[in-house]
């Protein structure tokens, strides 16, 4: 949209009466655009000034009449002030400049004063609209190569919000630090999704707030926020718990116990072989297992948060659990794979089953392959 009133020029000019040897003082503002206005206009005011003996500048001609002559334009001095022979037309001449300079500084101001003018009202409009919207907006534009995880914990925190708010918006304008504080209250005691009863635990409530102030941050960047509100409220504790790990025992028995799901059970025990995710589990093609120099094969990946190459040793075992490579160097490994949402399931079935007690995620895999890495036994038994 064009800026109001930008590079606009105020003059003194003179308008020939009709009855009388003598001429108007006027001041000419052009190009003038009113609020809302891409046409141009033109601003003629009058100051009730008259003179009668301007001083003509021979070299301008101002117009050409029917009958031949000329008009010319008036002489001015060099501040541009109009020149006359009589000392009081002279007068009137600078009292008109006075007012002209009056006038241009204020169509100059005006210009600074719009451009805050449509910066507060920008902003005005953007505090009226709604943070839900926006935060479920910026899911795709923040993660778009993100983890299935992170999504789902971003969409969960937005489904929290409505289940906050009782379905209503909330508007930007209303954000506060005692907002927040209610909101952190709420998540400490919300509900679990899906299926499950209780209350989710204190340490994914955490997590839900810093995503939470992460996107209040991402809404101060983008000038829906005139305040960093996140960085004015504490997020929740997190609390530090013992970290579940598998016994090399109980490794073996998962060997040795069936899973309805061959490629989940052969995936999980690859993570525990080489320390590999399972987002890059599931995409792992053949063309990333690559033979080493030394005889030795190892695992290529391409690390999300750093887009640098990671190099992951595999050992025998672990490359018998992949199965006969293929002709087509870009198939997937592990085909067949669900995504990490759908694993826990069948997951925790077959953890069950095999008689362990413990509750052990996929994502634990990699900390049984940290914490022991086969150093204390050969499970020969992987690829049974």
């Amino acid at each position: 949209m064009k800026k109001a009133l930008p590079n606009t020029k105020v003059t003194v000019k003179l308008r020939r009466s009709n009855y009388k040897e003598e001429w108007y003082l006027i001041i000419e503002s052009y190009p003038v655009y009113k609020r809302g206005s891409t046409r141009a206009s033109r601003v003629v005011e009058s100051i009730n000034r008259t003179i009668s003996t301007p001083v003509w500048d021979k070299s301008s001609i101002a117009r050409i009449l029917p009958d031949g002559t000329f008009n010319y334009k008036p002489k001015r001095d060099l501040n541009g002030i109009i020149q006359c022979r009589s000392t009081i037309d002279q007068e009137a001449c600078i009292y008109a400049d006075n007012v002209r300079k009056l006038r241009q500084h204020e169509y100059d101001s005006a210009i600074l004063y719009t451009d805050k003018e449509n910066e507060i009202a920008a902003q005005n409009e953007r505090s009226e609209q709604d943070f839900i919207k926006y935060f479920n907006r910026i899911i795709s534009t923040r993660h778009p190569n993100s983890s299935d995880s992170i999504i789902v914990n971003w969409r969960r925190v937005g489904e929290l919000l409505k289940m906050y708010s009782q379905g209503q918006p909330i508007p930007f304008k209303t954000i506060s630090v005692k907002l927040l504080e209610d909101i952190k209250m709420f998540l400490l005691r919300a509900p679990m999704g899906g299926n499950k009863k209780g209350a989710i635990s204190q340490n994914t409530a955490s997590t839900y707030f810093s995503i939470l102030k992460a996107g209040l941050k991402q809404a101060f960047i983008d000038e829906y926020l005139t305040v960093d509100i996140s960085a004015k409220v504490k997020g929740i504790t997190n609390i530090e718990k013992p970290r579940v790990a598998l016994t090399m025992n109980e490794v073996q028995m998962l060997v040795d116990t069936p899973c309805k799901d061959d490629v989940l059970k052969r995936a999980f025990l690859f993570s525990i072989l080489t320390g590999l995710r399972h987002s890059d589990i599931q995409t792992l093609r053949w063309k990333q297992i690559q033979q080493t120099s030394k005889g030795t094969w190892q695992a290529v990946v391409i690390q999300q948060k750093t887009k640098r190459p990671d190099y992951k040793p595999v050992i025998q075992q672990a490359l018998q659990l992949c199965g006969i490579r293929p002709d087509d160097d870009e198939a997937l490994v592990f085909e067949g794979l669900t995504d990490a949402s759908w694993i826990s399931r069948p997951l925790k079935v077959w953890i069950e089953a095999s008689g362990i007690k413990k509750h052990i995620t996929f994502h634990m895999s990699r900390h049984i392959n940290s914490s022991y890495s086969l150093k204390t036994r050969n499970l020969q038994r992987l690829s049974a």
